[in-house]
Parts: C-alpha cells; sequence; structure tokens
C-alpha cells in the first residue's frame, strides 16, 4: 500500500509539472487558448521580438532589394523605439519584471539560417520571418493588452497593436510583389 501511495503521488506530481510546462507561454497553449501572458512572459517575449525584429532587419538591410531595405529601415526604428519604451516602463519601476538579455533558441537559429542565405533566397525567408514574427507579436500584445495584469504595461500594449498590425500588413504586403 505504501508503494503504491508513493507511485501515486510522484505520478501525480509529474502530471502537476507537465501540465504547468504545457501552459507556459513558450508552448503556444496561452495563444491558442488566448490566455493574457504573465507580465514576466510579457516583457521577456517582447524584448526578444524587438531583438529578433532589429538582428534580422539589420540583414536585410545589407543583402535584399530596395523594397525590403525600406521595409528593414522600418522595422529596425519602430523596434528600437518599443525597445527603449518598454526599458523606460521597467526602468521607472511601473513594471516589476526583466526583459530577456538574449533571443530565444529559435530566433538565434533563425538569425542563423538567414546568415546562411544571400539574394532572393534570403529575401524570400526574411519576408516569411516577419510574417511570422508580426503575427506572433500581434498576439502577444493583443492578449496582454486585454488581460495583463499591470495596468501601464497593458496600456502601453494596446497602443502598441495597431503599429505591430501595420508591420504585419507591411510584411505580408511585401510577400505579394
Amino acid at each position: 500500500m505504501k508503494k503504491f501511495l508513493i507511485t501515486a503521488s510522484m505520478v501525480l506530481m509529474a502530471t502537476t509539472a507537465m501540465a504547468q510546462q504545457s501552459t507556459t507561454e513558450a508552448t503556444g497553449v496561452n495563444s491558442a487558448l488566448g490566455i493574457a501572458p504573465t507580465t514576466e512572459d510579457f516583457v521577456a517575449q517582447a524584448s526578444m521580438s524587438d531583438m529578433f525584429e532589429i538582428e534580422s532587419s539589420k540583414l536585410a538591410i545589407e543583402r535584399s532589394d530596395s523594397a525590403t531595405k525600406t521595409f528593414a529601415e522600418h522595422m529596425v526604428k519602430g523596434h528600437e523605439k518599443t525597445t527603449t519604451e518598454l526599458k523606460t516602463l521597467v526602468d521607472g519601476g511601473k513594471v516589476k519584471a526583466a526583459p530577456a538579455t538574449a533571443m530565444s533558441e529559435d530566433q538565434k537559429e533563425s538569425i542563423e539560417a538567414l546568415k546562411k542565405l544571400q539574394g532572393a533566397d534570403f529575401t524570400a525567408q526574411y519576408h516569411d520571418d516577419q510574417v511570422e514574427a508580426h503575427e506572433d507579436a500581434v498576439d502577444l500584445f493583443k492578449r496582454y493588452a486585454e488581460g495583463g495584469d499591470n495596468a501601464d504595461l497593458k496600456a502601453w500594449a494596446a497602443k502598441t497593436v495597431p503599429e505591430l498590425e501595420h508591420h504585419l500588413k507591411m510584411a505580408q504586403d511585401l510577400n505579394k510583389e
């Protein structure tokens, strides 16, 4: 009986741990269910998104056609602006969360893949990455704006959504050209 209770307890703990992991922001489950990220997750995801947008767009400025370079320059300026705004909220004490200090492993892999491409192959992959990154960012910001737990950060997220939606539309339009 004692072995049964120990085994049952271990299974229950493992199931609980797996359930917690499966609902984190990184798995995409929160997004699929429309659940707002925690403040910590939002700040980390938003800052990683900005890093990816800036880094990939700097590569595009070096390697792409005129229309893509113009788009990429806009992305660098726009995401440097949101990085500064988020940092101001954190540094001012209005948000108790730390921005990420590095991109996610997936984002790093995407950057490395872009670095290996040239010409039309680079441009096509950059365009696809931009659509995906902006779809994710719009979803993240909308979910936090609607259900986040920090009023100042919710207001900033809500104010930022239209700009991110504009970025997404621009990225989608690049894919049509």
